[in-house]
C-alpha cells in the first residue's frame, strides 16, 4: 500500500513518531479543505495559507490530542483550522489606532448605551455558546460566523446532511434556553 492510501489512523501513528512523509500525506489530503474553510473567515489568501501551516504545526505537536471517540482526522483538523482562524480574525479586530478627528466625531452618550448594551448581549451569546458540545458549537459556528450552508457543512465536515441539521435545530434551542434563562 502506497503512503496515499494509508488511512488516517496510521498517519497519525506516523505523525506521532515524528514522520515527515505521514505529516506530508496528511497535507495532500487535507489541505485544501483546510485552506478553504480559513479562507472563508478571513476572506485573505496569505492568510489563510498561514493559517493552514499553523494549524498542520499545532496537530504535529499536539498529536495526542486527538480523540478517535470525538470525531474524524478531518474534522479534528477543520476544527483546529476553524479555531486558528477565528483567533487571527479576533486579532485584527482587537486594536485599531485611529486619529483624533475620528474620535471627536464619534457617537454620542446614547449611543454608547447601545453599544454596551450590544456587548452585553454578545458576550451572553458567547458564553452561551462555549457552553454547548463541540460538534453543536462548531456546526453553528461555521454556518452563521463562516457562512457555510448546511449542504456545505455535510461536505465540509463528512458527516450526513440529516446531522448537521439535527446539530443545528438542537444547538439553537440550547443556546435559546441559555439566553433565555440570563434574562
Amino acid at each position: 500500500m502506497g503512503d496515499q492510501e494509508r488511512p488516517d489512523d496510521d498517519l497519525l501513528h506516523g505523525l506521532a513518531s515524528r514522520d515527515l512523509t505521514s505529516l506530508g500525506v496528511l497535507y495532500d489530503r487535507y489541505s485544501r479543505p483546510m485552506f478553504a474553510l480559513a479562507y472563508r473567515i478571513l476572506g485573505d489568501g496569505q492568510s489563510a495559507e498561514d493559517v493552514v501551516q499553523d494549524a498542520f504545526l499545532a496537530a504535529w505537536r499536539g498529536v495526542d490530542t486527538f480523540r478517535r471517540d470525538r470525531g474524524t482526522v478531518r474534522n479534528w483538523l477543520l476544527s483546529i483550522t476553524h479555531h486558528r482562524a477565528v483567533d487571527v480574525l479576533r486579532r485584527r479586530t482587537a486594536f485599531r489606532p485611529t486619529t483624533l478627528e475620528a474620535v471627536e466625531s464619534r457617537a454620542s452618550d446614547a449611543d454608547t448605551f447601545a453599544e454596551a448594551d450590544r456587548n452585553v448581549v454578545g458576550k451572553a451569546v458567547r458564553q452561551a455558546l462555549a457552553a454547548l458540545p463541540t460538534a453543536q458549537r462548531n456546526t453553528i459556528e461555521l454556518a452563521y460566523f463562516g457562512g457555510y450552508t448546511q449542504s456545505e457543512l455535510s461536505e465540509l465536515l463528512g458527516i450526513p446532511l440529516g446531522t448537521v441539521k439535527g446539530r443545528m435545530r438542537i444547538g439553537m434551542l440550547k443556546l435559546r434556553r441559555a439566553l433565555e434563562s440570563m434574562r
